[in-house]
């Protein structure tokens, strides 16, 4: 399964993409908003920084702008993947650009229903917000098990399933048993991923036990 930030915060992608635990990052007008960056120039940054796919948003809601806009954006890098919501307009620019050779992500997926059509539409990614359906109390990762066993039907399906609007580890932990291909997370989870009270135990007491040893490998 490949890990994706869900961030705009530029030092915490350069810290975990050190890591080599980081295959992308996804990015949408909030975060974008959040990180108080030109959105062009955040993109740009981002795609120096990490190889992998980067997903950078269309604003607009209509098949024309979201094709300009389009343009605009896969001009930054070769790994930026144009992220478009589910919606009429939406999978049309989505068929149109993954015809011409660009790599789409549909997101704002909240049905098998729709998750159908952004593979039809060619996408490749299609984002599943687990979260907000947890939110609502529905069961967010049944969302994922059901996408995945519907794409496994069908070998012309080549979109890559996207667990997005991830809020835990148990998120993560439960798309890797479902099958997902992708995970995208904020740095706080994927930090979170290397956390256990008994390895930092472990640690400790193995440090303790060298120090009486009076070694040292350098």
């Amino acid at each position: 399964m490949k890990f994706f930030l869900d961030t705009g915060e530029i030092n915490d992608i350069r810290e975990l993409a050190e890591t080599g635990m980081v295959d992308g990052v996804t990015t949408n007008p909030s975060i974008v908003a959040k990180s108080g960056r030109k959105f062009v120039d955040l993109i740009k940054e981002i795609c120096a920084t990490v190889p992998g796919p980067v997903s950078a948003e269309v604003t607009a809601l209509d098949y024309d702008t979201m094709m300009k806009e389009a343009d605009v954006l896969r001009k930054i890098a070769k790994n930026v993947a144009i992220k478009v919501p589910l919606t009429v307009d939406g999978l049309r620019t989505c068929k149109r650009l993954s015809s011409e050779g660009t790599m789409v992500n549909v997101t704002l997926c909240f049905t098998c229903g729709q998750a159908i059509l952004a593979a039809k539409a060619g996408a490749s990614f299609v984002s599943p917000f687990v979260g907000r359906l947890d939110d609502l109390g529905v069961d967010g990762m049944q969302l994922i098990d059901d996408i995945v066993g519907i794409y496994e039907n069908y070998d012309n399906f080549k979109t890559e399933v996207l667990v997005a609007s991830v809020r835990s580890v148990e998120h993560v932990v439960s798309a890797a048993r479902y099958g997902a291909d992708v995970i995208t997370c904020p740095p706080s989870i994927l930090r979170q991923l290397y956390a256990h009270p008994l390895t930092e135990k472990g640690l400790a007491s193995f440090a303790k036990d060298w120090e009486k040893t009076g070694q040292s490998i350098l």
